[in-house]
């Protein structure tokens, strides 16, 4: 077992919301959350309703086409992530974002274990063709209030998990073979409240990785980390990584 992140070689990044917020993408259960000023919006993120209801897939289809939900840009911590790979230090990112500000910022899209989904592709429930989200949302700025499938005219959906689904098992399985395989995970931007996401970091402990957490509150695992960081993520994770000079 390495003592130091500075000795790790074999690092797993696990990203949560505290990453996306630090972006100006705002969470869904805190105190500004989406779910908390508007409790309609949890019905645009479960897959019966959306399968049935037309008023909410056209709520979702506002939301997506809203220009706000694309402005944002990863961080200086997103671009410390991205350093830490070009070290050769990267073994892979699980995150539960779906925001792509990983890729955006320049980590290797192989690297990347998407285990909520992407909210930058498309998909159809009849057919399962996919495509850029920028298509469908250059559809509803035309004037399609809910765009179905070019293929089959099917409904069409964004590429995040909803309630009532289950999570990729290709994902999940590559997201524990990463952690059974790393010296060292680091929890970004996490309470690891979320199951079966937050397993994965007492699962890296009993492989004999070191166990670090960077958020800016407590966790249900601080106890058993090695190390704990408060503070700021776009101050405190370049010093954490070894790459403070990053911009």
């Amino acid at each position: 077992m390495v003592k130091t992140l500075d000795d790790a070689e074999r690092i797993v990044i696990l990203s949560g919301a505290g990453l996306s917020t630090a972006a100006g993408i705002p969470d869904f259960r805190g105190p500004e959350g989406l779910w908390t000023r508007d409790p309609y919006a949890e019905l645009v993120s479960t897959l019966s309703w959306y399968l049935r209801d037309e008023d909410v897939r056209k709520a979702a289809w506002r939301r997506r086409a809203d220009p706000a939900a694309w402005a944002a840009r990863p961080t200086r911590a997103h671009r410390a992530i991205v350093e830490l790979e070009r070290q050769g230090r990267l073994r892979a990112i699980v995150t539960q974002n779906t925001d792509g500000l990983h890729q955006l910022a320049g980590s290797s899209p192989e690297l990347v274990h998407e285990v909520h989904g992407s909210m930058r592709t498309w998909r159809c429930e009849m057919c399962g063709r996919t495509g850029p989200m920028e298509e469908m949302v250059d559809r509803v700025h035309a004037g399609e209030k809910d765009p179905r499938c070019p293929f089959c005219g099917g409904v069409t959906r964004a590429t995040v998990i909803l309630f009532e689904e289950v999570l990729d098992p290709a994902v999940l399985e590559a997201s524990v073979a990463a952690v059974e395989d790393c010296d060292a995970m680091v929890a970004v931007g996490t309470t690891l409240g979320v199951y079966p996401v937050a397993g994965l970091f007492p699962l890296a402990l009993e492989h004999g990785a070191l166990g670090v957490i960077a958020n800016a509150s407590e966790t249900a695992f601080d106890d058993e980390a090695d190390e704990v960081v408060r503070g700021r993520l776009d101050d405190t994770l370049p010093a954490l990584l070894g790459t403070p000079d990053v911009q």
